[in-house]
Parts: structure tokens; C-alpha cells; sequence
């Protein structure tokens, strides 16, 4: 492979790998602190970009640039979306099925598992009801574009490469590592890890529980806005069922990282964005889905704690 084609390769995967990461790092969040696999959470990314262009454009959007102004709104709106659909998610679909050690409740794990899947596919009804196109050119509030005159860098062999690639790659791993940080450091961090530790105990030293969950869920929708925002501008259309792969990939990169590692996450991610970029350039463009499908496939049924075994969990 020459290689200006395989540093191009990289760089793209490493830019796709680094949202996937995010997309993990909010499953590892909730996984982490109460063993749930928020399994909305791919069509929580999609949706919150999608209330984003209802807000601003409208039903029927082209990705024309956004005056200053819009390009704000759009970013606030797709954050904030972000966060209350995961929060709503968390409410409606997920606590009612939780332990309860204040009524002796048990949890029910068909329970939330039903309820994530319902709620993602509620996020895909309901924008289908209201976006009528198959899909829509996502504007970048951010212009990332912008970067260089022409809008690419060029590369060895004659190559180039989007000036977003390097740009989304950069703001990726900062937020993911900020992140991370705020998990080990902060009081939210550390009433994170008491809850996921032991809930009675954490209840009995006066953490709200069901209120740091709820954070959880929080933080998470904030990622998954965050991941959107850097991710569907780079596509040549969004559609309302695209989360769900995206979810997948997420999903396989908190696995291969192990589930409940922040760290793991982004690292997992950036494996999955190399791994498919590599395989979709050497091979088809119709690999594109299947290769983190497929890992997910393999980690599920070969290792699900992970490449790494895990004494701890959010640290």
C-alpha cells in the first residue's frame, strides 16, 4: 500500500476512532456505575444532532455554512439535546428497573435491556415522523473545514486529507481525556465509583444515589451530543437508524477496552476507527459496518470483560 494511502488511512480512522471513543466513554460511564449497557445511546447521538437542525434549519436543511449566531445555537442545541434525551432515557427507560434497597426491590435486567431498545427505537419513530428526507447534509457549526484555505492538507504521495480529520481527532482525545479526568479527580468522579462500588453503602454516607445515576446519564448525553457534532459533518448524509451502528461501535470499543475504563474506552475506540479504515481501504467501502460489528461479535463470544480484566471500575 503506498504510503501516502496508508497515512490517510490512519489519520481518518484515527479521527473516527477517537468519536467512537467518546460513544464508549459514555456506555462506560453508566456501565461502570450501574451495570447498564445504555443501549440507546447510539440513536441518543443522532437525535440530539437531528433536534439541532430542526431547531436552526429546519425540515428540509442543506449543509450550507451557519451565520455565527446559528452556529452557536446549533452547538448549544445539540449539547443540551444530547443531555435530556440521555437524562429522559434514564428516568423513563432505565430506573424504574434498577435495585431499590430502600423498598427491597430487585433489579430486572430484561427489564432496562427492553426498555434501552424501545427507547432507541422511540428516538428512530419519532424523528422519521418529522424528517421526511432519507437523509439530511449536517452542517459543521465549528468550520473545522476553515482550518486551511483550501480545506485539506496535503500528504505524502500526492495524498490529501480534510482539515477537519486532524481537528476532530484533536478535539476527541481532549474531550475524552478531560474527561476521564473529571471521573478520577472530581467529587462527582468519586460519588461515581462509591455508587458503583456499593449503593447501600454509598446511600448510607449520604450519596444521592438515583441523583448521581441520573448525572451519569447526564454526562453521557453531553458526550453523545459532543461525539454528533464532530461526526456528522464529516458524512455525506445523517439519517435517523444511523446510531444504531454507531451505538454497536461504541459498544464494542467499551468492551475492548474493558467495560467500566474510561481510558479503555478511548483507546478502544481509537483500535476500532484504525482497524475499520485499514480494512475498508485494503478491501471495500461496504466494509465500512461490518468490521466493528464484527468485533463486537468476537469480543462478545471470545473475551467480554475485555482485552484486560478490571479490578475497579471508573478509574
Amino acid at each position: 500500500m503506498d504510503p501516502g494511502v496508508l497515512l490517510q488511512a490512519a489519520l481518518s480512522g484515527l479521527a473516527n476512532g477517537a468519536v467512537v471513543g467518546l460513544v464508549a466513554l459514555g456506555f462506560t460511564l453508566v456501565a461502570g456505575t450501574v451495570r447498564v449497557l445504555h443501549l440507546a445511546h447510539g440513536d441518543v447521538v443522532v437525535a440530539a444532532v437531528l433536534t439541532g437542525v430542526l431547531g436552526v434549519l429546519g425540515t428540509t436543511p442543506v449543509a450550507v455554512a451557519l451565520a455565527p449566531g446559528a452556529a452557536v445555537a446549533f452547538v448549544v442545541l445539540v449539547l443540551a439535546a444530547g443531555a435530556l434525551l440521555a437524562a429522559g432515557v434514564s428516568l423513563l427507560a432505565v430506573r424504574p428497573h434498577l435495585p431499590d434497597p430502600a423498598t427491597g426491590r430487585a433489579g430486572d435486567a430484561l427489564g432496562w435491556v427492553a426498555g434501552g431498545v424501545a427507547a432507541g427505537l422511540l428516538l428512530r419513530e419519532g424523528l422519521a415522523l418529522v424528517l421526511p428526507q432519507q437523509g439530511y447534509a449536517i452542517p459543521d457549526p465549528l468550520r473545522l473545514d476553515a482550518l486551511t484555505s483550501s480545506g485539506v492538507l496535503s500528504l505524502p504521495g500526492g495524498q490529501v486529507l480534510p482539515a477537519r480529520v486532524p481537528a476532530v481527532l484533536l478535539l476527541a482525545l481532549l474531550a475524552g481525556v478531560l474527561t476521564e479526568r473529571l471521573l478520577v479527580r472530581s467529587r462527582f468522579g468519586k460519588a461515581l465509583r462509591a455508587v458503583a462500588d456499593d449503593p447501600d453503602a454509598a446511600a448510607l454516607c449520604g450519596v444521592p444515589a438515583k441523583r448521581v445515576v441520573l448525572q451519569a446519564f447526564l454526562v453521557a448525553g453531553l458526550l453523545a451530543g459532543l461525539a454528533g457534532l464532530l461526526d456528522a459533518p464529516g458524512r455525506t448524509s445523517l439519517s435517523v437508524d444511523a446510531g444504531v451502528v454507531l451505538g454497536l461501535a461504541g459498544i464494542a470499543a467499551a468492551l475492548l477496552g474493558g467495560l467500566g475504563s474510561p481510558r479503555g474506552a478511548l483507546l478502544g475506540g481509537l483500535a476500532v476507527g484504525l482497524v475499520q479504515s485499514l480494512v475498508v481501504t485494503a478491501l471495500d467501502a461496504r466494509f465500512t459496518d461490518v468490521v466493528p460489528l464484527a468485533l463486537l461479535v468476537v469480543l462478545l463470544a471470545v473475551r467480554p470483560e475485555g482485552l484486560r480484566r478490571r479490578t475497579t471500575v471508573l478509574a
